[in-house]
This record gives structure tokens, C-alpha cells and sequence, in this order.
């Protein structure tokens, strides 16, 4: 009669199951279903084994004739393979997508990742929009305005703004550009040039492109200022990331202008404001995150970790640059098709 073996599984730092066999399987194989139908687990793994003489370094399995009583054994996740395909944006068209995710993902599951308000705060809401809608000003300067604008209509007259009304003007813009984007392009410039002298068309130059090319300059130096401003005052982390504090880690001769991180085409949410969590316990919720991935129909729990964890993870890409065998070691469930409706929701946006 075969002896029994009991076997100890490790499944991550902080998790572990006792499995008690009748007989040691024959083969890997056969050993690897068991281990995957005790512990819950799916996906691929394989398997590794304390081995006393070497100091209980863990080997891979290769035969189970190594297979002792008592024997400790590690479970390592294999990696998926994946082929990277580089674009230069989004589509704007993701409905196959999200048809393709709808089975498996519910209008309910996303209100509950989204409603996570302390994980959320510092998260950018809404993308930027395609016609910028120019805010509303002060009581006095809208007044200025109506008026302004009712003149230009009869006769062409155009207005010339106190200093007051300009930087009352200025500011508005300034603060809700930022509120879709830290480092707005020129294009973008020109287009929030463009609306407010459109809207507004008793403040159009004559003398310069567009009747708005004046606007623009003043947006450029007005929105230079106003990260300027925040960033003084320690208010946001997009910009933070970028002062000569933060950068003096990887230049040896670091300038606050050079290799300035910022978002590319389509990305809003690029260095988020980071949670209330300490980087301690989001470290712990990412080791959690090693465990939950190896458990069966367990995709409810692993997308709210990962939301939870998001601007902790979005950060570290952005500081420390890790390369894709790092990522797919340190966050393998970033790597799962469900993530990319997720990412879209947090980094684009995208609906």
C-alpha cells in the first residue's frame, strides 16, 4: 500500500495550503492538476521544490520522483505570451471591444470599481473635449463682455480688457484646461484661443492670425505660470514629478525642462494625485494581488484591487520605467484582457 504524502503548496508571500496525496503522482502533469483542483487555481503554473541540499534553495520540478513527505512546493505563475502592437493613440471606436468584454463585465461591476471615491480622488473625470466650451467668467467681467459683444454687432467695435477682466479671463482658462490637461499643446492652445474669440467676438485681434493668435500667447504664459503656481504649492503630482527634486534621482545633471514626463495623445489620467493610502499598505494590496490572480472566477476581487491600487502602480511606471518582464512579475494581472476595458476607464477615459 502506498504511503501518503503531505505536501506543503506555497501560493505567494503570504499564503499557503496544506495538500495531503494518496500516492505521488507519476508524472509533472498529473501532479500539476491536482495541486491547480486543491488550491482553486487557473491558468498555467508550474512547479518548484525545496531542495535541502542545497540550502532550501527551490528547484523546478522536473521529475516527481523528488516528491518527499513533508516536501514545501512553489507554485510560479507562468507569464501569458504577448504580442505588444505600438499605436500611436486610441481609437476612438472601441465598441468591439467593449462588445467582446460585455459577457464578462457588467454595467454594475463598473459603477462598483468607479464609486471607490477616496481611490478616485485626484482622478481626472472626463477627457478633453473636441470643441473646448469656454467657462464662465466673474459676475463683472461676463457684464463687460455682453456688452462688449452687443457693440462689436452694431458697429465692429472691439474691447479692450482692463488688466482685472484679462487676468479674471485668463485664470478661468488656465483652470479648466488643466482640468483636462497639465501640458496642453499648441493646437490645443489655439483651439481655446479660437472658442473665446468665437463666443466672444468683441475680444478678437485684428492685427494677428485668426484674429486670436495674440490669446494664444497669453494662454501659452498664463498656463506656464499657473503650473508654476501649483507646483509651488506641492498641489499636484503631475507636475511634481517633473521638478528638479524628483529628477535629480536619474540625471546627473538634471534640468526641471528636460525630458519633461508628461501625457500623450489620449492619455488623462498620465500621473494621478496619489490616494490616501500609504505606500505600505498598497505595496501589501499588491502582493495580495499575486494570490487572487491564481484563484478561480476570482475577477470581481483582482479588478478591485487593481483599481484601488492604480495610482500607486501608474506612478512607479512612470518613475522607475520597469520593463515588461518586471511589470508582468510585479502586476501580472495588468496583463489580463479584462485590465484593458479598466485602463481605458482610468488612463483614457474611453467609454
Amino acid at each position: 500500500m502506498a504511503t501518503p504524502v503531505r505536501l506543503l503548496i506555497l501560493l505567494g508571500d503570504e499564503s499557503a495550503e496544506r495538500m495531503e496525496l494518496s500516492r505521488v503522482p507519476d508524472t509533472v502533469e498529473e501532479l500539476i492538476e491536482q495541486v491547480k483542483n486543491v488550491c482553486k487555481l487557473s491558468g498555467d503554473i508550474r512547479l518548484q521544490y525545496k531542495d535541502d541540499d542545497f540550502g532550501g534553495t527551490f528547484v523546478n520540478l522536473s521529475a516527481t520522483s523528488m516528491i518527499k513527505d513533508l516536501t514545501t512546493i512553489k507554485i510560479i505563475q507562468a507569464a501569458p505570451d504577448i504580442v505588444l502592437s505600438f499605436i500611436e493613440s486610441v481609437p476612438s471606436d472601441l465598441s468591439d471591444l467593449d462588445t467582446s468584454l460585455s459577457s464578462r463585465n457588467t454595467d454594475t461591476d463598473d459603477t462598483v470599481i468607479l464609486s471607490h471615491s477616496s481611490d478616485s480622488e485626484g482622478l481626472r473625470k472626463e477627457p478633453g473635449p473636441k470643441e473646448f466650451i469656454i467657462p464662465p467668467f466673474s459676475l463683472e467681467t461676463e457684464g463687460q463682455l455682453q456688452r462688449g459683444n452687443s457693440e462689436y454687432a452694431q458697429n465692429q467695435t472691439r474691447l479692450t480688457p482692463s488688466s482685472k477682466m484679462l487676468s479674471d479671463i485668463l485664470e478661468r482658462l488656465a483652470e479648466k484646461i488643466f482640468s483636462y490637461k497639465a501640458y496642453p499643446t499648441d493646437a490645443d492652445l489655439s483651439d481655446v484661443a479660437e472658442a473665446l474669440t468665437g463666443k466672444h467676438p468683441c475680444l478678437r485681434q485684428p492685427d494677428s492670425f485668426n484674429e486670436s493668435y495674440g490669446w494664444k500667447l497669453k494662454l501659452k504664459s498664463k498656463m506656464s505660470n499657473y503650473r508654476t503656481q501649483l507646483r509651488s504649492h506641492g498641489l499636484s503630482s503631475e507636475l511634481m514629478v517633473n521638478t528638479l527634486k524628483s529628477k535629480s534621482r536619474e540625471d546627473a545633471t538634471p534640468f526641471p525642462a528636460k525630458n519633461v514626463k508628461k501625457a500623450r495623445r489620449g492619455e488623462t489620467n498620465y500621473y494621478p494625485q496619489p490616494s490616501g493610502d500609504s505606500p505600505e499598505n498598497l505595496e501589501k494590496e499588491r502582493a495580495s494581488l499575486l494570490t487572487e490572480i491564481k484563484i478561480r472566477n476570482n475577477e470581481r476581487t483582482i479588478r478591485e484591487k487593481m483599481a484601488r491600487t492604480f495610482q500607486f502602480r501608474r506612478q512607479e511606471i512612470v518613475d522607475q520605467k520597469p520593463t515588461i518582464d518586471n511589470l508582468m512579475e510585479r502586476w501580472p494581472a495588468l496583463f489580463q484582457m479584462e485590465e484593458v476595458h479598466f485602463l481605458q476607464l482610468f488612463v483614457y477615459l474611453s467609454p
